[in-house]
């Protein structure tokens, strides 16, 4: 005689499916976007790169960041470390995110070019001896965003859990090429949505926080 199967089981069959499909679905959308991104030349990289910072410089010179973090480029990620060189110039401390054993939230620490460097985790350089510092404004590498203001980057899930834990919260900007747009990341519910995106094509803002602060 087969097995029954009650609706509540059913139920929870269809979830865990569809729980699948989206995973699934979200791991395409990253794979894709970083994919896109390293198969650039050379200089359609440098050419993107200039247009995104010049969107973005003239947003912060709006936003007025006193602490700026940023994050070491891996994998054909724009380089933000011309543009906070420029600003540590004008006066703005700028740093990096150090992943600790053991904890989801990641701390920033001082960077100026010439900083000592060590070998975080996850192969990514961070400052050796950089003082802790508490960012008002992050500038956030996006392997794929949506209309929202959604972010997929590489699945470990630090910058949701930093975002919600830190108090207050710093301004949030997604960093990345039009090619990582996407009509959605398909949400979960640890996302954190971004307060903007900067790309080549210039800046979108999703969220009323940032118009208001960097209204200028």
């Amino acid at each position: 005689m087969p097995e029954r199967i009650s609706p509540s089981e059913r139920g929870a069959e269809n979830c865990t499916d569809q729980g699948n499909d989206i995973a699934a679905t979200r791991s395409a959308l990253r794979r894709t976007g970083i994919a896109a991104r390293e198969a650039l030349s050379t200089d359609e990289h440098r050419l993107l790169s200039l247009a995104l910072e010049d969107h973005l410089r003239r947003l912060l010179q709006r936003c007025q960041p006193r602490i700026l973090g940023f994050c070491w480029p891996i994998r054909g990620e724009f380089d933000c470390r011309p543009l906070a060189t420029h600003l540590i110039e004008r006066g703005v401390h700028c740093c990096l995110p150090r992943v600790t054993e053991g904890s989801m939230v990641m701390t920033f620490h001082a960077w100026r070019p010439g900083s000592t460097m060590e070998v975080g985790r996850h192969g990514i350089p961070t400052p050796s001896d950089g003082a802790p510092l508490l960012p008002d404004l992050l500038l956030i590498p996006v392997n794929v965003f949506d209309a929202a203001g959604y972010r997929l980057g590489y699945g470990a899930g630090y910058f949701d859990h930093t975002l919600a834990a830190l108090t207050p919260r710093p301004l949030s900007i997604g960093v990345g090429f039009e090619l990582a747009r996407t009509a959605s990341i398909h949400p979960a519910g640890h996302d954190v949505p971004l307060d903007a995106v900067a790309t080549e094509a210039g800046i979108e803002i999703f969220s009323a926080r940032l118009a208001a602060e960097c209204a200028g």
